[in-house]
């Protein structure tokens, strides 16, 4: 069987190709732009953008199978982007599996299409959306999701993975952002740190789009569904920042700032930015400062039921092979 993997050149798309490979499974990538490490691991590359419906019959041909990995992923900014890449392009992909006769399509979503003001504690799947989205990001994550799940039917099988903060060698994202925030060794955040997140490391989301493609293939009744995908063992805010940090090797003293200030600031910022237009993805936002203060953790019981999926590597020994270069153990 022959694999898509969309957004192949990503931070989880390598991963997902990497394992792909691993077994021994032809892989095809689609992205923005060619990538060195997909190179060397054998992969065919096409360069293109979603929202072109040419470029993705060009990547799908020839594939028996899509994992639909790129996104445009962010806090901020304007809904055009999002809609373009998130929406369009998922539509596209959607299109072309039917085009081609792909007959199973696995998609990247996120835990974030049902976060909500006030948080979520052990949210399963049974979750609805909210009725409005803090940002444009989940909004159309979720509108993907739906997409793809409402395609779902005898001649493309559908499942949709929320994996949840993604971290691990080489995160480009999270820990980056986290460093680039100490000052003076000061870590200024709203809120106490003490509300629970929930985390996914970057083998343990690959690995799960892996069960969910092979669950597929094998014709198990995981179609047009979704499932939440984390380590299952949520953390207070301040705990997973401070073992990030020092993974780095940095040390931050975690600094207050009074949440209704943050919450207002974040106001001010999203407002400029849809008056502007600016395609900022990652400046200060309502849902930035919502997830900083809130809870938000999932429960994986239907992933383990369905997919029999486990996290294959733990918590600690994730944030131990951040600093070490020796091969993380396994669960």
């Amino acid at each position: 069987m022959s694999v898509l993997v969309t957004g192949g050149s990503g931070f989880l798309g390598q991963e997902i190709c990497r394992q792909l490979v691993a077994r021994a499974t032809p892989v095809t990538s689609l992205s923005r732009r060619p990538s060195p490490a997909l190179e060397r691991l054998g992969v065919r590359q096409h360069q293109g953008d979603l929202a072109d419906p040419a470029a993705v019959s060009r990547a799908v041909a020839g594939c028996e199978a899509v994992i639909h990995n790129a996104a445009l992923a962010g806090v901020s900014g304007p809904l055009l982007p999002y809609w373009n890449t998130n929406v369009r392009g998922t539509r596209n992909v959607i299109d072309q599996c039917r085009a081609h006769r792909i007959g199973t399509l696995v998609h990247t979503s996120t835990a974030s299409v049902v976060f909500q003001p006030g948080g979520l504690r052990n949210a399963d799947e049974r979750r609805p959306y909210p009725r409005r989205h803090l940002a444009a990001y989940p909004r159309t994550k979720a509108l993907a999701e739906a997409l793809v799940l409402a395609a779902n039917g005898p001649d493309l099988a559908t499942v949709s993975l929320r994996p949840h903060i993604i971290w691990g060698p080489g995160d480009p994202h999270f820990a980056p952002a986290l460093a680039r925030a100490v000052r003076a060794g000061r870590l200024v955040m709203p809120g106490d740190g003490t509300n629970l997140v929930d985390t996914t490391h970057l083998h343990t989301a690959a690995h799960a789009h892996l069960l969910a493609l092979d669950r597929l293939q094998q014709g198990r009744p995981i179609g047009g569904r979704s499932y939440f995908i984390t380590q299952d063992d949520p953390r207070p805010l301040r705990d997973i920042t401070a073992h990030f940090l020092r993974a780095a090797g940095l040390q931050a003293t975690w600094c207050t700032v009074p949440t209704p200030l943050a919450q207002a600031a974040a106001a001010t910022c999203d407002t400029f930015l849809c008056l502007t237009g600016r395609a900022r993805t990652h400046a200060l936002s309502r849902f930035l400062v919502a997830e900083l203060v809130h809870p938000h953790w999932f429960s994986i019981a239907a992933a383990r039921r369905d997919l029999q999926f486990e996290p294959p590597i733990t918590f600690d020994a994730g944030i131990a092979a951040l600093s070490d270069p020796a091969p993380p153990a396994a669960r």
